[in-house]
């Protein structure tokens, strides 16, 4: 069993523009809408790669319920938490000349709500994987995921983590099975800036003596680097192809590596399937398909 955790998801807006202009009534030329949050990316992209799984979270109001219609619409399960009060919220995401996103708070989490998360994750048995994606409402512990986490100590469950800052440092002594930081984030651990893969390499080893088992770290179109538990450093330059909407990418990568890992237990084959898919989500208006990733699987 796989399962996501999405603590704050939203309905993506996104609207095209052709010339926005502040302080005047601008029409839109095009406009989508999705069910967003890094979890529910990572588990629609499992769904579309033929991986099953379940997308659990926290929904309140029209909004949650908008949420919910949209992820089983991808064929993903969810038992997502409703919330008594509060919408979840709306990501408004603008493209113009230049591009503009206002995002939502959402709504109050509480601690009985809490606890209700804890008991859907306290079924989990030894195997399963559990990912652990995106920021977390202000209502929140600050060290949610290490909480989560701690209750696992004892149990072989392999939690993958995509979060920043001290959010993702808390964990690493927890000894989550794959950590996915982009080359800018994992510079901001270490307030150094990062450009070159073994500088990558080099910082990746760091948040390892931390505990963390894989790191996983993307470089947007200068490839990507995984230092594996087993000692290996794999390293690509990135495909090259049209960047049509880099937002799910990093998400599609994490999808793609676990579904590689459950297929070949490989970390060489996971990290390529990673690639593979997080390269065809940014070379699409949409989070990547099935037949976009074998096509881009053949390049590598």
């Amino acid at each position: 069993m796989i399962s996501t955790v999405t603590l704050n998801p939203s309905i993506d807006y996104l609207i095209e523009v052709d010339q926005f202009k502040v302080g005047a009534v601008n029409r839109t030329a095009q406009e989508k809408m999705f069910p967003g949050g890094k979890g529910i990316n990572v588990s629609i992209v499992l769904k579309n790669l033929g991986v099953d799984n379940k997308a659990l979270g926290f929904v309140a109001g029209f909004t949650g319920h908008e949420i919910g219609r949209l992820v089983e619409e991808h064929g993903v399960k969810s038992d997502f938490i409703e919330l008594e009060e509060g919408l979840s919220r709306i990501n408004v995401k603008l493209k113009s000349d230049e591009e503009t996103e206002i995002n939502g708070n959402g709504p109050a989490i509480l601690d009985s709500h809490l606890k209700a998360l804890y008991s859907q994750i306290d079924t989990l048995q030894s195997g399963d994987i559990l990912v652990l994606a995106g920021s977390i409402p202000s209502t929140v512990p600050s060290d949610i995921y290490k909480r989560i986490m701690t209750d696992f100590k004892e149990r072989d469950i392999h939690v993958v983590v995509d979060a920043t800052k001290d959010l993702l440092m808390n964990v690493l002594e927890c000894g989550p099975f794959l950590i996915k930081p982009n080359h800018h984030e994992l510079g901001e651990l270490f307030g150094v800036t990062i450009t070159t893969q073994d500088e990558v390499v080099e910082y990746a080893k760091k948040l390892q003596e931390k505990g963390a088992r894989n790191v996983l770290v993307s470089m947007a179109g200068d490839g990507a680097v995984l230092v594996s538990e087993t000692g290996e450093v794999l390293k690509h330059t990135g495909l090259k192809g049209e960047v049509k909407n880099s937002v799910g990418a990093g998400d599609s990568m994490v999808a793609g590596f676990i579904a590689g890992y459950i297929q070949h237990r490989s970390y060489e084959e996971a990290f390529k399937m990673g690639i593979a898919t997080g390269s065809a989500s940014a070379f699409s208006y949409n989070l990547a398909t099935k037949e976009e990733v074998e096509a881009l699987l053949k390049c590598l």
